[in-house]
């Protein structure tokens, strides 16, 4: 340390100054630092209080969460899991690298955390755990790991289309590319929701369709959500669903056509209101048509029918039927006719199709067949009574309503 005199003084006196302050700052040393003397033994007491009383105030929570930080192909369902002992769980906040949070519950007695639904495959997620102990002392713990990358896979292809306006008997309905051995992890991956507010049920035709419909025709105007959360569920052992889709789609006014087959007629309801009476012919004798309700679920301009292709070889191979409305999947339609001019209104002469009057090549648009094609959407309905056929399957078409709601729950 180097000190200059100050000008005028003696170096002496200097000095005795100086010895003075390096004295006062060594005295503060010394009682600041502590030491190994009887006042630094002192100090050094008081350091190790503080320390039980820091160790006291630390929660007695202890935070586990399953899987491990850091896990790898880790399974959809089954595997996260975050519990606490000593303690009861605050908070549980679960995200993918998106930021998206996965839903989940915490246990009355606070001890465990599970989720509400499965993860999505080959997906990173972070998990941040909160507990409490019994004198409200807080502990964290934090995890990261990654779900498995599924070698096998299924989608599901669906009606209606996102979307798009239908008609009031148009139920939801998936099929998958593979058959389904865990239907209830499937089914409750699919979530609807409905403005105004409806009870909607699904029913499984089978373990590859899954239909979605409320007890009754919807109401005229309801929007549909359809959630699609497949993403991650193991639909069959070791077979993983990939989509993660929202459809939405509206339903439009209440057209309900009622075909009598003994009358040879077809009324057109609309909003409660008949619209127009149009005669018909039905299915002639050993060939009748299905009972029952039936819904639109295709509509072409012009189509080839042929008897090969739903069991009657031979009967009739027609290149342009026009104004084409499909029923049933086995090949009911509801369609222009040309070449039975005669037969609406007055016999029943069709191979099991409700055939409307109409011209070669669907040009004209004041005939019936136009006109009920023009007038028609997809989930429209149209109800056949008074055949000497059975009512036709459920799940022949879109044609659950002809099942009872009680069994359809089931």
């Amino acid at each position: 340390m180097n000190v200059r005199p100050i000008s005028g003084a003696s170096v002496g006196r200097g000095s005795g100054r100086l010895a003075l302050v390096v004295g006062a700052l060594l005295f503060a040393v010394t009682a600041c630092g502590g030491g190994e003397g009887g006042s630094g033994s002192s100090a050094g007491g008081g350091q190790g209080k503080d320390a039980d009383t820091a160790q006291s105030k630390q929660s007695e929570a202890v935070v586990s969460i399953a899987p491990k930080d850091g896990a790898k192909s880790v399974e959809t369902s089954g595997a996260l899991k975050v519990t606490a002992a000593k303690g009861k769980l605050s908070e549980v906040v679960v995200k993918d690298a998106e930021g998206r949070r996965i839903d989940g519950k915490i246990s009355g007695d606070g001890a465990t955390w599970t989720p509400s639904t499965h993860l999505a495959g080959a997906t990173k997620y972070t998990v941040h755990a909160v507990a409490k102990d019994s004198a409200g002392r807080t502990a964290a713990e934090d995890a990261g790991f990654t779900t498995l990358t599924p070698k096998n896979t299924f989608i599901g292809t669906f009606t209606p289309e996102d979307g798009s306006k239908v008609g009031v008997g148009m139920p939801f309905s998936i099929r998958f590319s593979r058959g389904i051995t865990s239907p209830e992890a499937v089914e409750n991956a699919i979530r609807i929701k409905t403005e105004p507010a409806v009870d909607v049920e699904g029913h499984w035709f089978g373990n590859d369709r899954l239909d979605f419909r409320p007890e009754k025709y919807w109401k005229p105007g309801t929007k549909v959500t359809v959630d699609l959360n497949l993403d991650g569920v193991e639909g069959r052992p070791g077979v993983y669903g990939e989509q993660d889709k929202k459809v939405e789609f509206t339903i439009g006014r209440n057209q309900v056509s009622v075909v009598d087959a003994k009358k040879l007629t077809m009324k057109v309801t609309r909003d409660g209101k008949v619209v127009k009476t149009i005669p018909v012919t039905t299915g002639k004798p050993g060939m009748e048509t299905w009972n029952g309700q039936m819904v639109i679920s295709e509509m072409l301009t012009v189509t080839r029918m042929n008897g090969e292709t739903v069991g009657y070889g031979g009967e009739y191979d027609i290149k342009d039927v026009p104004h084409a409305i499909r029923l049933t999947t086995s090949g009911t339609f509801l369609h222009g006719n040309y070449w039975a001019s005669g037969a609406f209104g007055n016999y029943n002469a069709s191979h099991g199709c409700i055939g409307l009057r109409d011209v070669r090549g669907g040009w004209d648009k004041k005939v019936p067949a136009a006109w009920f094609f023009d007038n028609s959407m997809i989930g429209d309905v149209v109800v056949v009574k008074n055949s000497e056929d059975r009512i036709v399957d459920p799940d022949n078409g879109l044609n659950g309503w002809n099942m009872s709601w009680e069994k359809w729950k089931k």
